[in-house]
């Protein structure tokens, strides 16, 4: 049992490197690790993962779930990055593909 929960894990989480990787392209200075445009692009990896993985499982509704807290997630500090910072707001949407 925990390796198929460890297997199903992989999946969905973002690896280490890939999130350092996120932060280095998203960040807005030098010392920044958790400005709102370095935690959407985290969220949307992660939505993106959990996406995937639902697709072939359509029954965990543990991880629809997940899904779904996520996106409420991203879209709450998307709407603060609209009121605070219109034009940061508009590239990081177009940077990371989302329709808005």
């Amino acid at each position: 049992m925990g390796q198929i929960q460890t297997g199903l894990h992989r999946q969905m989480s973002i690896t280490a490197e890939r999130k350092t990787s996120l932060i280095e392209e998203y960040r807005t200075s030098e010392n920044d690790k958790g400005s709102v445009q370095v935690q959407v692009a985290i969220l949307t990896e992660r939505i993106r993962n959990i996406t995937e993985h639902l697709r072939s499982r359509k029954k965990d509704y543990a991880s629809q779930r997940g899904l779904l807290i996520l996106v409420g997630r991203r879209k709450r500090l998307l709407q603060y990055l609209m009121r605070k910072n219109r034009p940061g707001y508009r590239s990081l949407i177009e940077a990371l593909g989302l329709r808005r």
